[in-house]
């Protein structure tokens, strides 16, 4: 009987580590999905600029408790001195503080391009992202995606494209607005690709800490310099900039980060390209952006694409990462 019983027990754990990692990314979405709405409404007291400072330092006080707690839990345990003795290659540490850089270009460019077009249009644009994601992959990381995967890919990009064409096509005096959006997509895909080089260097929360201590850092004179009104002035602005900096930065990008571990990046800017199809029907409902027969389209094309990829298994698991086995790891 201890025996059977013994031999039954990995089962339940197997089918859980199948499960989490879906429900992780599908909350990420959900969580990331809201931004664009939130700083629409929080640029109405406020520069982009101030916005994401906000959000970036209410993210990094999350973070430095989550560290902290996780620090008091691990403390005693007997892998700690070995982990505290630990030092990290020149190289592992430059690609740390590039990820704080291009988070920072990336997040303020798109904050900003929000300012200069339709919501939607900044997504679709600024979700181009799995492109250059995996473009920088196999040119720069040797990373091999399966001939479904890249037609996916392709079905889903014309698809996000798709959601925000006629905002595009109304528009005349937002091109610049369009083009940052893109550049944005660049720095997006570069913080994917860093991120998943190092995550098997560095735990989770070291990660996300220290990317929004190094955000902030880079932050903090520009507000100070260039903006005149830093924080908000009303409490519905505050309530804003929390749900930003503890919904879509902790909790959207730490899972995003936390699910790097299972899946490539890649995959994960693909799925990420449900986001336009989300935040189109939330402008719908708070901002009357109308939804049209192109929105429709494109989320069936986004499906498609995804369903497509999905059937690339070799293109969806990350290659890169082994999960460091430490106590702050498996609290994580």
């Amino acid at each position: 009987m201890v025996e059977n019983q013994l031999s039954l027990t990995p089962e339940k754990p197997n089918k859980a580590s199948k499960i989490l990692p879906i429900i992780t990314v599908i909350t990420a979405l959900l969580a990331l999905s809201a931004t664009a709405i939130l700083i629409k409404i929080a640029v109405r007291e406020m520069s982009a600029a101030a916005t994401f400072f906000n959000r970036l330092w209410i993210a990094t006080i999350i973070f430095g408790l989550w560290s902290g707690i996780n620090q008091a839990r691990t403390q005693i345990t007997d892998d700690e001195p070995v982990l505290r003795q630990q030092s990290y290659p020149i190289k592992d540490i430059a690609f740390l503080i590039a990820v704080g850089l291009v988070h920072v270009l990336g997040r303020l460019s798109w904050t900003w391009s929000l300012t200069q077009t339709g919501a939607a249009n900044a997504n679709a644009l600024g979700s181009l992202n799995p492109l250059f994601t995996t473009l920088g992959g196999w040119l720069f990381f040797n990373q091999i995606f399966g001939r479904k995967f890249i037609i996916g890919l392709i079905l889903a990009m014309i698809g996000a494209i798709a959601v925000g064409f006629e905002d595009l096509l109304r528009s005349n005096n937002n091109f610049t607005g369009d083009a940052v959006a893109l550049i944005s997509s660049i720095f997006y895909a570069a913080n994917f690709l860093l991120i998943e080089q190092i995550r098997n260097k560095f735990s989770i929360i070291t990660i996300l800490m220290w990317r929004c201590v190094i955000a902030t850092s880079l932050m903090l004179p520009v507000v100070l310099i260039f903006e005149k009104q830093v924080f908000p002035v009303s409490l519905s602005g505050w309530l804003v900039v929390f749900a930003l900096g503890a919904i879509c930065e902790a909790l959207g990008h730490g899972l995003i980060v936390y699910s790097l571990k299972t899946f490539s990046s890649g995959f994960l800017s693909l799925l990420l390209l449900l986001n336009p199809v989300i935040v189109a029907i939330l402008a719908w409902i708070l901002f009357s952006e109308n939804l049209s027969v192109f929105n429709f389209l494109g989320l069936g094309l986004i499906l498609g694409g995804i369903y497509l990829a999905i059937s690339t298994k070799e293109s969806i698991k990350s290659t890169v990462n082994i999960p460091m086995q430490s106590p702050v790891e498996s609290e994580s």
